[in-house]
């Protein structure tokens, strides 16, 4: 099966980036910002844990490295650091912040401002 997903990646001034830039040359990936690239990688049984594997055993990664990923499960968005881990935001302090988990899902609506086509590439949805 193959699954859309965008990772975003942290790997620090010391950062394996030319092993992670060949992984995601070879998955097909799209750059999409610095730090982030978009791609369909194909799975089997478990996309995380299959994800997992692969990026690090082409990846050099140290404790220090984040990898978060964000993919769509049936009608929710879903994010996940499957390398490292969240460390305070740059701007923390300046607002009211709610207590947050290590996974994020948002319930999408049937009148979302983006679909993804079953070519699984982004459009606009009209009304």
């Amino acid at each position: 099966m193959k699954q859309l997903c965008w990772i975003s990646f942290d790997l620090g001034v010391k950062g394996d980036y030319e092993g992670l830039y060949s992984w995601l040359d070879t998955c097909g990936a799209k750059e999409c910002g610095t730090g982030t690239a978009a791609l369909h990688f194909e799975w089997r049984s478990d996309f995380l844990a299959e994800l997992k594997e692969d990026l690090g055993g082409n990846v050099e990664l140290s404790k220090h490295d984040r990898v978060y990923v964000i993919w769509r499960e049936g009608a929710k968005m879903k994010g996940r650091f499957i390398f490292g881990q969240r460390k305070a935001a740059p701007w923390s302090g300046y607002g009211v912040q709610q207590p947050q988990g290590d996974e994020e899902e948002i319930e999408l609506w049937p009148s979302a401002f983006y679909w993804i086509q079953a070519s699984g590439s982004l459009g606009t949805a009209a009304g």
